[in-house]
């Protein structure tokens, strides 16, 4: 898995037995899972007594790095090995893998109905006009006659309706499109099969 350098040191300092023995490994871990699927947003979820000894800052950076890592991974739907991989790359000890794993298995199938329901359906485009204009002059050059495009698509978004409006050159409008009938062409063949 690709991670950022701020989610990385995140996790290496997590993998650090001096910041974080086994049994604060496992608190951690457990908030940070807990965090993601409370419904609100609770601040005192890192006020835990197996915890109170770590740094408040270093904490939020580890809190924010393992949680980045749980969504990445069921994002990506990680496997053991992915995840251990991973991990050890980041210097984490066996046990501490086993610890993150176990956990993260539990709570797998809540978090990727988490992930799903998050975003909203793509709209539908209803209708489209469009309207050809010319550049005849700017501010730089006197003559440019360069031909382009008012696009405006009506579309519909759990009821409501939206006009979603953009200009574009000649090219531009060939390729897009080019790029409508190959996707027309993959929707007929997806219900072919």
């Amino acid at each position: 898995m690709e991670l950022s350098e701020s989610v990385q040191r995140g996790l290496q300092s997590l993998a650090d037995p001096s910041s974080f023995d086994q049994s604060s490994f496992q608190v951690l871990v457990d908030v940070s899972l807990r965090s993601l699927l409370s419904s609100h947003a609770d601040p005192a979820v890192l006020d835990q007594p197996e915890l109170k000894q770590v740094d408040q800052i270093l904490l939020k950076q580890v809190h924010t790095a393992a949680t980045t890592f749980i969504l990445e991974a069921v994002k990506q739907n990680a496997d053991k090995s992915t995840i251990s991989s991973s991990l050890e790359e980041l210097t984490f000890s066996a046990e501490k893998i086993d610890i993150f794993y176990s956990t993260y298995q539990k709570h797998k199938k809540e978090l990727e109905r988490l992930l799903a329901s998050i975003g909203r359906r793509p709209a539908h485009i209803n209708d489209v006009s469009w309207r050809l204009q010319y550049h005849m002059k700017n501010a730089q050059v006197d003559k440019v006659n360069d031909p382009f495009y008012l696009i405006s698509l009506n579309s519909e978004s759990e009821g409501s309706s939206e006009d979603i409006n953009f200009t574009c050159t000649m090219d531009q409008l060939q390729d897009l499109v080019g790029k409508l009938k190959d996707a027309a062409k993959s929707v007929e063949k997806a219900c072919q099969m």
